[in-house]
């Protein structure tokens, strides 16, 4: 497997700093569009906190600008925010799942952040062996990007449900088969295979980096009294 490194580092969020700045992220990104639902995004809300959340954070490794973030939530902790809204299939909502939110990527951030966010998705559902990753999207653009990656849709075809975190604003409910994903790529020569399995970005973590072990100081020398 051959190594890359990138221009910034990607991992979970490890203090309230590393929180809010991926809010503020989070409410350029959505407030662009959408300035009331900005607004509400500047501050971490309780899901952030929850057991089973994780919220992940990239920065810009010359800056320290916060560049991207996302939210995943998995099904071990309780049902998904999502299913607060909508009644999923039996297949999907009898399976481990994660909800991804809160997906943003700053102004002028490096072009492989969003597919950065993308690849630890899953490999982060991976190592948490969930089975399905679920997510809801707005505009045709956003569908059109992930049905290239393998989500199909969660019920029935293009159908829109109003969901109640982002306002009730129509979304489509989409479904990725995390546990199959590798074969279905490598069978359909997808054009992301080489970046999704066979590189090892060695700048992407799913738990946050131990810190190095300080060594103590030699103690002082004592010398004797003459």
């Amino acid at each position: 497997m051959d190594s890359c490194t990138l221009g910034f580092r990607l991992q979970p969020t490890a203090s309230q700093d590393d929180l809010l700045a991926a809010c503020a992220v989070r409410a350029q990104a959505y407030g662009h569009h959408l300035p009331s639902m900005g607004q509400r995004l500047a501050e971490p809300d309780a899901l952030d906190l929850a057991a089973g959340t994780t919220v992940f954070l990239s920065r810009d490794k010359q800056s320290g600008r916060a560049t991207g973030t996302m939210r995943i939530q998995t099904s071990h902790a309780g049902p998904l925010m999502m299913e607060n809204s909508v009644a999923l299939p039996d297949w999907l909502a009898a399976a481990p799942r994660a909800e991804i939110t809160r997906l943003a990527v700053a102004v002028g951030a490096d072009p492989l952040t969003k597919l950065c966010l993308m690849k630890v998705s899953y490999l982060f559902c991976v190592a948490k062996q969930v089975r399905w990753m679920v997510i809801g999207a707005r505009n045709d653009a956003l569908i059109r990007n992930y049905r290239r990656l393998g989500f199909i849709d969660a019920l029935g075809r293009d159908e829109l449900v109003p969901l109640a975190h982002t306002g009730g604003l129509m979304h489509r409910i989409l479904a990725f088969d995390v546990e199959a994903a590798e074969r279905a790529w490598a069978a359909a020569r997808h054009p992301l295979y080489g970046f999704m399995v066979e590189t090892r970005h060695v700048d992407l973590h799913l738990e946050q980096p131990q810190p190095a072990l300080l060594q103590p100081a030699p103690a002082p020398l004592q010398l004797a009294a003459a």
